[in-house]
């Protein structure tokens, strides 16, 4: 990108960037710890799912054949010979005439064929009543109907949520092999930037990228390294990447990719082959992607909230899945019908924060976050933004009624 006035393609640029991101090494944690990870290896059945015929009702365990025509008025006594809780063994044959009262999840004891639920009886504990006659297998959940010892229970490149890590548990598995989590370093640079809550003079702004960065890497299932911000010093920035090399997996920087006399991003970074240059996009034209001396990969972008935001989605949070091993690196889109009109961009695609409200059989309406549109200075936008509109390069304008293409950050958008 260097040396050269042309803009590039949005596709161009992320191709670049994935090419230049691996999978990161594969670790082995704990269940309780897995919460989010990307599985790197399957999780296969260690014993037959469930591992033994069991209850699916509380009842009386029977032999089918014992109960046959019960009904309300031909009601069937049987002597209770067993009483069988939850993780009873139930080893004891069930003879013929008898029942054993049971609990849902306990053993079937050999013998027995059928579930009556207590429903259907007087609850008896010493002898017992059925007044409804069930079927053969009623109630009874048969060993390896889940899932056979040995099966795949959960394949690579899922990620963990609490159903698949209770799926995990009753597979029998403690660990799980999973790709180790992004740590992404999150550096602000500008003269002009002031930890949030003190004291500000002209010229000075409180530093909100590093934070805006670091909650999205977060949410993208990095764990972000926030550094805060850095004045507009060369020696400064360079002694912060340093540390950052040294204990992170990525690098994100935002501010000082463009042509201002005072980018030491570009000063610094550019000599060691970080590639800087234009991208047909607005906001976010201006954009950086290359590695630390170590090989750490270093994503510049542009230093205006709403650039930074749209930069960390199109370009960022893809290659912080490809690190993770997820095999789908892209948001889901979907489409969205403006209910107001608006100007793009000539020549550039346009990512405009929009506000989505879908009504009850899931279609879009949307309409820009702010009266200031895709201005890359708007921050507020993005906290009414519940996502992006994204317009081609060839569109001149969108009108009432156009249908555009829509990147929604929620991940259940609620209904009108």
């Amino acid at each position: 990108m260097v040396g050269t006035s042309r803009m590039r393609s949005v596709e161009e640029h992320l191709d670049d960037i994935l090419a230049g991101v691996r999978e990161l090494p594969v670790e082995s944690v704990p269940l309780d710890a897995a919460l989010g990870r990307v599985l790197a290896r399957e999780v296969t059945a260690t014993t037959a799912i469930p591992p033994f015929d069991n209850s699916a009702m509380d009842g009386y365990a029977v032999r089918a054949e014992d109960v046959r025509g019960a009904s309300d008025t031909a009601i069937v006594s049987l002597p209770v010979s067993a009483d069988l809780p939850a993780g009873a063994a139930a080893d004891a044959r069930l003879e013929p005439g008898t029942a054993a009262r049971i609990m849902t999840g306990a053993p079937v004891p050999p013998g027995a064929d059928a579930i009556v639920p207590v429903e259907h009886t007087d609850g008896g504990t010493a002898s017992v009543r059925v007044h409804r006659e069930p079927t053969l297998g009623a109630h009874v959940r048969r060993a390896g109907t889940d899932l056979e010892a040995g099966a795949t229970v959960l394949p690579p490149g899922v990620t963990l949520t609490s159903r698949a890590i209770a799926a995990a548990a009753s597979a029998g598995r403690a660990t799980v092999e999973v790709h180790a989590r992004p740590r992404v370093a999150v550096i602000s640079t500008g003269s002009e930037l002031v930890p949030p809550g003190e004291p500000t003079r002209r010229g000075q702004i409180p530093d909100s990228n590093s934070f805006l960065l670091a909650a999205a890497v977060a949410e993208a299932g990095g764990a972000a390294l926030r550094l805060g911000s850095v004045a507009d010093d060369v020696d400064a920035l360079r002694a912060l990447l340093e540390r950052a090399a040294r204990e992170a997996d990525a690098i994100v920087l935002s501010g000082g990719v463009s042509v201002g006399a005072y980018d030491v991003v570009k000063e610094l970074l550019a000599p060691l082959g970080v590639r800087f240059g234009t991208v047909r996009m607005q906001p976010g034209k201006p954009q950086g992607f290359g590695h630390w001396l170590d090989g750490t990969p270093i994503f510049a972008l542009p230093g205006n909230p709403v650039s930074a935001a749209v930069s960390f989605e199109v370009f960022v949070r893809p290659a912080l899945r490809r690190l993770q091993g997820l095999p789908e690196v892209h948001r889901p889109r979907s489409t969205g019908t403006a209910e107001v009109g608006w100007r793009t961009p000539p020549g550039r695609r346009q990512y405009i924060p929009v506000t989505i409200v879908r009504d009850a059989a899931g279609a879009a309406r949307v309409r820009p976050a702010t009266a200031g549109g895709s201005g890359s200075h708007l921050v507020a936008s993005l906290a009414l933004a519940d996502g992006l509109a994204i317009v081609d390069a060839e569109v001149e304008e969108v009108c009432h009624g156009d249908v555009v293409e829509v990147l929604d950050w929620r991940d259940q958008p609620p209904t009108a």
